[in-house]
């Protein structure tokens, strides 16, 4: 019997590949040149698994379905947690000039989910073949802290890493004695930062051509003392992640934002300076930006304050002839930020979001199947003061209603409600341990509508870096 490949039909070097359903499961279709692949012979083509290894046989084929370097182009990365989501993002991208992410997961989001880098890119792999998105794309393996970790995104295949040193920011620098400082700065790893501290002062310790920026000794010192063990470790990654690659092309992005105290612009001058002085070719930059960048919600502050922030940064930025990127980490849902980030940067600018298509999801949730979303959220509730140990959130339970006291019109609102949408957010990794599977078949029955509310949503978030 023929099976229908609908709109995903694609034909290639004499060969169609396509998607198709058959017996409940998404599968692959290949009709001509079948060698290589994995599947079993119907009347008119070869039907596949999903595999990893059907998917690394399609990359071979068609080569728009790896990923690839960004460089400086105005990005963004979209995490998916459930594996599904891709689709709805290539719909929002679409047309708008922004550069994607579509793998995008970090280790301690891979922990909680039960997923491996390499499930992840295929995912996104499957899900860049089913919208049939065939312009450059990119992999990100976020928050990268120590070399073990990368060696499954590099096998993998990721283009994009995110090298994450926030356990080697000291941050009592900030409030640190003159002396304590010293002997701080004195007892960094001046061996791999190849230089010593009066070198350094001799670098800083006068006047730049930027808006006046001067380094005084002090300052100079609190930004060594605070960032240097991170900036040395950054390099240690940077080192072994090039000896992994061997000579495949790859972007490195340096990101200190999930940390106790602001990034001061002499300390965003710092390590840029110094990572360029080491020769790490870092495409983008995330700092820690005055105010608050919580999970799922607005941000938190002062917008005019975020406004000159973001100025001072981006000014850093072009001081550097505009290398790298600055980048918006827990970007999720900031919609006051995005026109100073587009304005300022001119589009220098990656914006990282993660848990916002997993919030999406239970949306879709919560119109198809109110009493298993009723069951997840007061499931969530429970779970909140554990899993919030490892974010930065200020959503409290007091705040957040139970489910039980609203009536079933009223649940899908807790999507909107502050604090309720972090504790949905955060609690994503022990939801899915338990109500995974179901809501997995949830959003199988309902893509379509799971990948519009998607477009929507992203629509919202891409709309002032659109081009």
């Amino acid at each position: 019997m023929p099976i229908d490949l609908t709109n995903t039909a694609v034909t290639y070097q004499d060969t169609t590949y396509g998607l198709t359903v058959y017996e409940g499961d998404k599968q692959l279709v290949v009709r001509g040149d079948t060698a290589g692949f994995e599947g079993t012979l119907v009347d008119d083509g070869l039907l596949c698994p999903l595999s990893a290894f059907n998917a690394a046989v399609l990359r071979r084929r068609l080569p728009w379905l790896q990923p690839v370097t960004l460089g400086l182009h105005t990005s963004a990365g979209f995490g998916d947690r459930l594996g599904s989501a891709t689709p709805g993002h290539v719909l929002a991208v679409r047309g708008t000039g922004v550069a994607p992410i579509f793998a995008q997961q970090s280790v301690r989001e891979n922990t909680r989910t039960g997923r491996t880098p390499q499930q992840v890119l295929d995912d996104a792999m499957w899900g860049v073949f089913q919208a049939g998105w065939r312009e450059a794309w990119g992999a990100d393996a976020d928050h990268i802290k120590t070399a073990e970790d990368l060696n499954a995104f590099v096998q993998a295949g990721y283009t994009f890493y995110t090298i994450d040193p926030g356990d080697h920011v000291d941050d009592a620098a900030e409030t640190a004695t003159p002396d304590t400082l010293e002997a701080k700065a004195a007892a960094l790893d001046w061996d791999v930062l190849q230089t010593s501290l009066s070198d350094t002062r001799h670098r800083y310790c006068r006047a730049f051509a930027l808006n006046g920026l001067t380094f005084d000794d002090g300052t100079l010192l609190k930004a060594v003392a605070k960032y240097g063990a991170a900036v040395a470790h950054t390099v240690r990654l940077a080192q072994y992640l090039t000896h992994q690659m061997a000579g495949r092309p790859f972007e490195l992005e340096m990101s200190v934002d999930e940390t106790g105290t602001t990034t001061s612009l002499y300390e965003h001058f710092y390590i840029a300076s110094e990572l360029r002085r080491l020769a790490i070719p870092f495409v983008s930059l995330a700092p820690r930006f005055v105010g608050r960048f919580e999970k799922g919600v607005d941000y938190i502050g002062d917008l005019n304050e975020l406004e000159q922030n973001i100025a001072g940064h981006a000014a850093i930025m072009a001081y550097f002839d505009n290398s790298y990127k600055l980048s918006l980490h827990t970007g999720s849902d900031k919609f006051g930020v995005y026109p100073l980030a587009a304005r300022h940067t001119q589009g220098r600018v990656h914006l990282k979001t993660a848990g916002t298509s997993y919030l999406e999801a239970l949306r879709v949730i919560a119109a198809v199947n109110v009493d298993l979303f009723r069951e997840i959220y007061e499931f969530a509730r429970g779970r909140y003061e554990t899993d919030r140990k490892t974010y930065h959130v200020s959503a409290q339970l007091s705040r957040a209603p139970e489910a039980a006291a609203l009536a079933a019109g009223q649940l899908p609102g807790l999507l909107d409600q502050f604090d309720a949408r972090q504790i949905l957010h955060v609690t994503f990794g022990s939801v899915l341990d338990t109500f995974g599977a179901a809501l997995c078949d949830h959003l199988a029955q309902h893509e379509a509508t799971y990948h519009q509310y998607l477009k929507v949503h992203f629509d919202k978030h891409l709309h002032a870096f659109a081009r």
